[in-house]
């Protein structure tokens, strides 16, 4: 398996996914580091090896590129996943480890957040903890690219060899049918027993994870291969949201079963400690709760296989997510968590390989016009 990019790949991997021009003058990578509350891990400490390669790479290729500056920015991590970025970052010239939060300000150059931002045209964002959602939000502000990577791993990197215009394509097509439809109802089966979901789609569009990320002000993932929407969440008067239904996930050897209505989950059953531990959560942070996206992944297609993080593996297949949504469009931000550590946008995804005991028995989109479109049967896409 190939575990490491060669310099023209990685240059033909900036070409491909950011189109850069004349006024992209400045290319940075920013990575997290651990602190005493997140401590270090091994795949923690190989992604940020995969940082100071990507880093001496782009310094190579700098001139092809024609960027002004490349950079290479540490910062404390934000100890949960999507949850906002701290304001300060450390600009970091010669690469030594191992750096952790409290070594970062004799190892690197303190740097507001706003100031990187503010200069910098492409970003790289290989992390622990993702910071797909606060960069979403910053680049409308800040009209940056950013490739965010949250647990990236050298098992990822054949990930980012694979043709990102047939990723295009495909994703188009999907997300043309998301935009069209109103109501999407998916159908499982967990254990010899059957459970649908049905997902309201009204008031949103969908949106494209393709892996060209070529427009101002726009971030997503990388590896890519997925078109997501948010189902609506009721924010008109009058109008509850209709997503409603029993949603299977198996988390470590528990079938969990999340009871959901006006697209909320209200229970969390299963006979073991994680079913417990689920709903303390849920109770302690009702807005864990919220159904915040519908995805559809294509890249199992293209031969790609899970590697344990949700980076790649929600690209795989059909996957559902909870909690956080305005990044994508929706109304559930920070803000509607009653503790900020507590911010988090999980996802499930359901492909054998990860969820081998539950299968999609059909997924069914249903349009305006009232006509139905089944999209997928026993795990496979039909269109």
């Amino acid at each position: 398996m190939k575990t490491k990019l060669s310099d023209n790949e990685l240059f033909n991997l900036i070409i491909s996914v950011f189109n850069p021009g004349e006024a992209d003058k400045a290319i940075a990578i920013i990575t997290d580091v651990p602190n005493e509350k997140r401590t270090d891990t091994d795949t923690w400490q190989e992604r940020r090896n995969i940082v100071y390669e990507w880093y001496e790479q782009l310094l190579k290729v700098q001139d092809k590129l024609k960027f002004e500056k490349v950079n290479l920015y540490l910062y404390e991590n934000a100890e949960s996943n999507n949850a906002d970025l701290p304001d300060i970052f450390y600009k970091i010239n010669t690469v030594k480890e191992p750096v952790t939060a409290e070594v970062l300000p004799s190892t690197g150059i303190l740097i507001n957040l706003e100031t990187i931002l503010e200069e910098t045209s492409i970003l790289l964002a290989p992390t622990q903890y993702s910071a797909t959602a606060p960069l979403k939000m910053l680049g409308k502000k800040f009209s940056f690219r950013a490739a965010t990577m949250p647990g990236f791993s050298r098992a990822m990197i054949p990930a980012l060899g694979i043709d990102y215009q047939k990723v295009n394509e495909r994703v188009m097509m999907l997300k043309q049918r998301l935009d069209d439809a109103e109501t999407a109802t998916v159908r499982f089966e967990a254990d010899g027993n059957n459970f649908e979901m049905f997902f309201d789609l009204r008031h949103r569009k969908a949106h494209a994870s393709s892996g060209l990320i070529h427009e101002k002000g726009t971030a997503g993932n990388l590896p890519s291969g997925e078109t997501y929407i948010v189902p609506y969440e009721g924010e008109h008067e009058g109008d509850p949201s209709k997503t409603a239904g029993t949603l299977p996930v198996r988390i470590g050897n528990e079938l969990l079963l999340f009871h959901i209505k006006n697209n909320r989950t209200f229970s969390i059953e299963g006979s073991g400690s994680t079913a417990k531990e689920q709903q303390t959560f849920l109770e302690e942070e009702p807005a864990y709760g919220n159904i915040a996206e519908l995805g559809l992944g294509i890249l199992d297609s293209f031969g790609i296989s899970a590697v344990g993080s949700v980076l790649l593996d929600e690209k795989l297949g059909l996957h559902v997510a909870f909690g956080r949504s305005e990044h994508f469009g929706g109304i559930t931000g920070p803000k509607s968590f009653r503790n900020p550590k507590n911010v988090i946008h999980m996802d499930y995804v359901y492909v054998p390989s990860l969820q081998p005991d539950i299968s999609i028995v059909s997924a069914v989109l249903r349009y305006p016009s009232g006509e139905e479109e089944l999209i997928m049967e026993k795990n496979k896409y039909n269109v």
